[in-house]
C-alpha cells in the first residue's frame, strides 16, 4: 500500500482517485452484444453463454428439478446462516415502509403520496470469482417486501451448466420468481429487452464487473431503470491509536479480495498504528486463498496519515467511500461528521463483513464517489411514489388566480384556460 504522511490538500485528489483501467474498446464490445440480444433474443444469449461462460445451454431457465437438487447440495449450517441473514434483512427493510399522509396545502386543496411497487424487477448476481449468494438476499428480500409482482434473477452458470446451489437456496428463501443461467452483458440485455425466455423488466439491480456496469449504463438511457452507478468495491477505515491493528488489517483485506480493481484506504491520526497494520496485513495475507487478487488490489490502495480527526473526516467526505469503518475511541461522535458514505460501521467490533451478510443493512451501495449523491439499495429502491391531489370548488377559488397568473406569464394559454374555465364556473355558483 502507498503510504502518504500529511499530504497537502492538493494531493488529496490523488488519494480520492479510484483505479482506472483502459476500457477504450469495452463500450463497443458491450454495445455489439446488447444489439445482438435485442435483435435475436435467446439465440444470441445462448451464443454468448457459449463464448463467454464456455457452456452450451439447451434451457436457460433453472428447472424445478435443479431447485430441488440444491436442497441436498447446501449444508444445514449454511441454510441456517441464510435464514438468519434473511430474517435480519427483512426486519430492517420492513421498517422502511412508507406511510402516506394527506396534507391540506390550503383550503380546498389536498395532496398526498402513495408508494407503489415496481412491478417487474431484474436482479443480476455475479458468479465468477465469487458466487455472491448474499446479494440474492440483499436484493430479493426488499423486492418481495415492496410487493414486486415479478422478480427475475440472472446469474452465470458453471461449465456444466449449473448454478451455484447456495444462490438457488437464497433465491428460494427470498422468494425469487424466475432464475436464469445467464451471465454478464447478455444477462443485462435479456432483462432490459426481454427474450423468448426472459421477461422484460422495468428496473435492473445488482453489481458486476466493468462489462456489466457498462451494459447497465447503456440500457438505462432508453430501455430500463437501474439501481445506481456502481463499480469495483471499496472500503475506508478511519482509525486512531485505540484501533486494533489485526481488526483494521482484516477489514482492509476483506475488501481487497473482491477483485484486482478494488481499492482500500486507511486514514489515521496514529503514526505508530501504520506499521502495526502493515505487519498484520502481511501476516494475514499469506493465509488467504485469494491473496493474489488482494495483493493486486493493495497496489491501488493507500494509507494516509493526517493531523487530527477533523482533517480525517474532511478527506473522508471528499472520498465518499462505499463502506466506512470508524475504528476510533469516540466513534459515535465522529459518525455525526459523516456526510458522504454508502454504509457506516461504528466502533472496533462493527466489521464490514457484518453488513455484507447478516446485520440487516443492504450491501448494494454506491461506489467510486457516487455516495456524494446516491443512497444504497433500500425498500424505496423497489417502489415508486405517485402523487395525488384533489381540489374542491373552494380550492379552485383559493389557488385559481395564482395559477392563471403564472400560466399567463409563462405564455401557456391552454394551461391558463384550464383553470380559468373552472374558476368562472365556481364563481358563478356563489
Amino acid at each position: 500500500m502507498n503510504i502518504l504522511k500529511y499530504p497537502s490538500r492538493e494531493e488529496w485528489q490523488a488519494v480520492c482517485t479510484r483505479p482506472h483501467f483502459d476500457n477504450s474498446s469495452l463500450r463497443q464490445i458491450v454495445t455489439n452484444v446488447l444489439d445482438s440480444i435485442r435483435q435475436e433474443g435467446d439465440v444470441a444469449v445462448r451464443r454468448y453463454e457459449k463464448e463467454f461462460d464456455k457452456v452450451d445451454l439447451s434451457e436457460l431457465q433453472v428447472s424445478e428439478v435443479e431447485m430441488a437438487e440444491s436442497d441436498s447440495l447446501v449444508s444445514e449450517e449454511l441454510k441456517a446462516a441464510l435464514l438468519l441473514a434473511h430474517q435480519n434483512i427483512s426486519r430492517f427493510h420492513a421498517s422502511q415502509t412508507f406511510e402516506s399522509k394527506k396534507v391540506e396545502t390550503c383550503q380546498g386543496v389536498t395532496c398526498w403520496q402513495k408508494a407503489v411497487p415496481v412491478e417487474k424487477v431484474g436482479l443480476y448476481i455475479p458468479g465468477g470469482t465469487a458466487p455472491l449468494f448474499s446479494t440474492v438476499l440483499m436484493l430479493a428480500t426488499p423486492a418481495r417486501i415492496a410487493g414486486c409482482s415479478e422478480i427475475v434473477l440472472c446469474t452465470p452458470p458453471n461449465r456444466e451448466g449449473k448454478v451455484n446451489p447456495a444462490i438457488l437456496q437464497a433465491a428460494k428463501i427470498a422468494g425469487v420468481s424466475k432464475i436464469f443461467k445467464i451471465g454478464g452483458v447478455q444477462a443485462i440485455g435479456a432483462m432490459a429487452y426481454g427474450t423468448e425466455s426472459v421477461p422484460k423488466v422495468y428496473k435492473i439491480f445488482g453489481p458486476g464487473n466493468q462489462f456489466v456496469v457498462c451494459a447497465k449504463q447503456i440500457v438505462s438511457v432508453a430501455d430500463v431503470a437501474i439501481d445506481m452507478p456502481a463499480g469495483p468495491s471499496e472500503v475506508e477505515v478511519v482509525a486512531d491509536g485505540s484501533a486494533n491493528p489485526a481488526f483494521v488489517a482484516a477489514d482492509l483485506l476483506s475488501q481487497a479480495e473482491h477483485g484486482v480493481d478494488s481499492q482500500v484506504l486507511l486514514v489515521t491520526t496514529s503514526e505508530t498504528l501504520i506499521q502495526k497494520v502493515c505487519d498484520e496485513i502481511d501476516r494475514q495475507l499469506s493465509a488467504l486463498p485469494r491473496k493474489d487478487i488482494a495483493n493486486k488490489s493493495l497496489e491501488n490502495s493507500h494509507i494516509v496519515l493526517l493531523h487530527d480527526i477533523d482533517e480525517v473526516m474532511e478527506l473522508t467526505n471528499a472520498y465518499a467511500p462505499e463502506h466506512l469503518i470508524l475504528a476510533v475511541s469516540n466513534a459515535e461522535q465522529v459518525a455525526e461528521q459523516v456526510r458522504n458514505a454508502g454504509s457506516v460501521f461504528i466502533g472496533n467490533y462493527s466489521c464490514e463483513s457484518a453488513g455484507d451478510y447478516a446485520s440487516g443493512t443492504n450491501h448494494t451501495l454506491p461506489t467510486n464517489g457516487y455516495a456524494k449523491a446516491y443512497s444504497g439499495v433500500c425498500l424505496d429502491s423497489f417502489m415508486k411514489k405517485i402523487t395525488f391531489q384533489q381540489l374542491t370548488a373552494e380550492g379552485i377559488r383559493t389557488i385559481g388566480p395564482a395559477v392563471i397568473e403564472m400560466a399567463h406569464n409563462e405564455q401557456l394559454d391552454a394551461h391558463r384556460n384550464a383553470m380559468a374555465v373552472r374558476l368562472k364556473e365556481v364563481n358563478e355558483e356563489i
